[in-house]
């Protein structure tokens, strides 16, 4: 499957099998993950991966902000994703990096630069998974502190986002459609 095929087939998958992917294809998903560009190549992105269903069923019942589809999506998810990143790193520099900065530099959109490593992380993850046979779906509706709680985070990490993963039950859905060109675009 081609990069552009991937990016255009990639679907968010809220029905699975009742089947676990199992921990060396995630392993193998997290280790093309791994590539994804990050600020003064970070590498801020991790990923705590949750197949144990008592976990699972925690994270739906506190997760979700009481979110009713996020909730039944979670309560037959076979796996979840809990993306987080190292605070304080993204967006600015350390001592070596600095110097090789002209003046003007700001570290004033750090959060920015972490909310968009941590984004180019999750979409590099869910291609990965989509390559890998395995569908995802990013939750935005999500509680954050109970998250970590529940999967018990490193004070240093952030909680990004929740992937859901299995193997799609059923069809593949088929895309949604999408606005024209000249809508999106401008040139100047």
């Amino acid at each position: 499957m081609d990069a552009i095929e991937m990016i255009k087939e990639r679907r968010s998958v809220r029905k699975f099998k009742d089947e676990k992917v199992n921990r060396e294809t995630m392993r193998e998903i997290i280790e093309i993950s791994r590539w994804a560009p990050s600020w003064a190549n970070y590498q801020i992105a991790r990923y705590t991966l949750v197949d144990d269903e008592a976990t699972i069923a925690k994270l739906a019942s506190d997760g979700v902000k009481g979110f009713v589809y996020n909730m039944k999506t979670l309560q037959n998810a076979k796996g979840v994703a809990v993306l987080s990143f190292v605070k304080g790193k993204s967006g600015t520099f350390d001592q070596a990096k600095r110097d090789m900065v002209k003046e003007g530099l700001s570290e004033d959109h750090a959060p920015i630069w972490e909310a968009f490593d941590a984004g180019i992380a999750c979409q590099t993850f869910c291609l990965a998974a989509h390559a890998k046979g395995v569908g995802t779906c990013i939750f935005g509706v999500i509680d954050e502190d109970s998250i970590a709680q529940a999967v018990n985070l490193p004070k240093e990490e952030t909680v990004a986002a929740l992937i859901v993963y299995g193997y799609e039950e059923g069809a593949h859905v088929k895309p949604t459609p999408r606005k024209e060109v000249d809508e999106i675009m401008r040139f100047i």
